[in-house]
C-alpha cells in the first residue's frame, strides 16, 4: 500500500472514530439529561411536599410562655420539618395586605387568634399521615384547632403521584430510544470493517484476538464519550442553575457524582455489549453473506 494510500485510510478511520465518539457523545447526553431530569424531579417533588404544612390555631388565653414550650415540643417531632409562631399582630398583619385593607379599624378589634405554622417532612406530607398528626395534637389543652386546606393536600398529592409515573415513563421510553441509537451506531462502526474481520479469520487468528482490539476501541470510545457528554451536561447545568435556583444545582454532589459515574458506565457497558454482538455476528457469517 503506497503512502497516500496509507494516508487516506488513516483519516477514514481517524473519521470514523469522531463520528463514533460524537454519536455515543450526544446519545449518553441523552442519556445524562434523563437522569439529570429524575434527580431534580425527586428534589422537586422534596420541595413541593415540605412546602405544605397546617396552622395550629391556639386559644386566645394561652400565655406566651406556653406557646413557646408547645412550638418546642413540636419542634422535637420527627414529622415536623419547621414551626413558626405567628402572633395576633402578625395574623392581623398579614391578612390586611392580603386583603388590602384595614379590617381592624372596621371591626374595631382584632378576631384573629395566635397560631404555629407547622411544615411536615415529605413522608408525612399526605392525607392520611396528617389526619393521625392532627388527632395527635388536639390532645394538647392550648390546641383550639388544626387547620390545613384537605382539597389542597389531596390535590397536590395526587398530581405529583401522575407526574412521577409520567416521568418515569418518558425517562424509560428515553432510556430505550438511548440503548438502541448506541447499538445502531457500533453495529454501523462494525459492518464498515466486516472485511477486516473476515481476513483475519481467513490468516487463522481465533475468534477472541479478532474480537480483542474492537471490545477494547470500544470501551475506549465509550469512555470518551461519557466525558463529552459530561463535560456538556455539567456546562448545561452551570449556565440554567441561576435562572432555576433551587431546582438545577451543581452542588448536589452526591447525587450528580452518581449520575456522571452512571453515565461513565453505561457508555463503557453498552459499547462493550454491542459490539460483542456485533462482531459475533460477523465471525459466524458466510463470506459470500459480506457483500
Amino acid at each position: 500500500m503506497s503512502k497516500k494510500e496509507n494516508r487516506t485510510y488513516s483519516r477514514r478511520i481517524r473519521s470514523s472514530y469522531i463520528t463514533s465518539i460524537i454519536s455515543i457523545s450526544l446519545v449518553l447526553l441523552l442519556l445524562g439529561m434523563v437522569g439529570l431530569l429524575l434527580i431534580n424531579g425527586r428534589n422537586i417533588r422534596k420541595q413541593v411536599m415540605e412546602s405544605i404544612g397546617f396552622n395550629v390555631i391556639l386559644k386566645e388565653n394561652v400565655k406566651e410562655a406556653d406557646i413557646y414550650q408547645l412550638q418546642k415540643i413540636l419542634d422535637s417531632r420527627e414529622f415536623i420539618l419547621s414551626t413558626e409562631y405567628i402572633t395576633k399582630e402578625e395574623a392581623a398583619l398579614e391578612t390586611e395586605q392580603m386583603l388590602g385593607e384595614d379590617f381592624i379599624r372596621f371591626l374595631g378589634y382584632n378576631p384573629l387568634p395566635p397560631s404555629i405554622r407547622v411544615k411536615l417532612h415529605q413522608p408525612w406530607a399526605n392525607p392520611d399521615s396528617v389526619m393521625i398528626i392532627e388527632q395527635d395534637l388536639m390532645q394538647y389543652d392550648s390546641i383550639e384547632e388544626v387547620y390545613y386546606k384537605k382539597s389542597l393536600l389531596y390535590a397536590v398529592n395526587e398530581n405529583i403521584r401522575q407526574i412521577t409515573l409520567i416521568i418515569l415513563g418518558f425517562s424509560t421510553l428515553l432510556t430505550l430510544i438511548s440503548i438502541t441509537l448506541i447499538n445502531n451506531t457500533i453495529r454501523l462502526s462494525i459492518y464498515s470493517k466486516r472485511f477486516i474481520i473476515n481476513t483475519m479469520q481467513l490468516v487463522g487468528a481465533t475468534r477472541g484476538f479478532i474480537r480483542k482490539p474492537f471490545l477494547f476501541t470500544s470501551a475506549a470510545s465509550g469512555f470518551t464519550g461519557s466525558l463529552v457528554a459530561l463535560a456538556i451536561l455539567f456546562g448545561l447545568v452551570y449556565l440554567l442553575q441561576e435562572e432555576f435556583e433551587g431546582v438545577i444545582s451543581l452542588k448536589d454532589y452526591d447525587m450528580l457524582s452518581i449520575l456522571a459515574l452512571g453515565v461513565i458506565l453505561t457508555g463503557i457497558v453498552l459499547n462493550v455489549i454491542s459490539t460483542f454482538f456485533a462482531v459475533n455476528k460477523y465471525l459466524n457469517i458466510k463470506t459470500d453473506k459480506l457483500y
